[in-house]
C-alpha cells in the first residue's frame, strides 16, 4: 500500500511540475535532482535505523534467554545486571563489581 501511495505522490509532483511551464528545463532538472535526494536520503536513514534497532533488540533478546553479551566492552549477564525496559538499559544489581553501571543496550555487539 505504501508503494502506491508513493507513485501516487511521485505523479502528483511531476504533474505539478509540469504544469510549472515558467520554469526552465534545467531548473526542473534541478529541482526533480533535489527532491530525488531527500527522498533517498530519508530511506537510507529509515534504513540505517531499522538495522540500529534490529541490532538492539537482538541484543536484548539474548541478554533475556540467559546468554552472555558484550556492551561497551564489558561482559552483561542476567547474573550481574537486570533489564530496564522502559529504556533498554541494563543496570548492574546490588553487592556485584557492576553496581549503579549502567549500560545502553544500543552499545552491545
Amino acid at each position: 500500500m505504501t508503494y502506491i501511495i508513493g507513485l501516487v505522490v511521485v505523479g502528483l509532483f511531476f504533474l505539478t511540475l509540469h504544469y510549472f511551464t515558467e520554469l526552465t528545463r534545467s531548473q526542473k532538472t534541478a529541482v526533480t535532482a533535489v527532491v530525488l535526494f531527500i527522498v533517498l536520503f530519508a530511506i537510507a536513514f529509515n534504513s540505517y535505523n531499522n538495522a540500529k534497532t534490529e541490532k538492539m533488540l537482538d541484543a536484548v533478546t539474548r541478554f533475556k534467554q540467559g546468554k552472555t553479551i558484550e556492551c561497551s566492552g564489558v561482559k552483561v549477564n542476567d547474573k550481574n545486571f537486570t533489564l530496564s525496559i522502559g529504556t533498554y538499559t541494563f543496570i548492574g544489581k546490588e553487592n556485584t563489581p557492576y553496581y549503579n553501571q549502567m549500560i545502553s543496550a544500543s552499545t552491545c555487539e
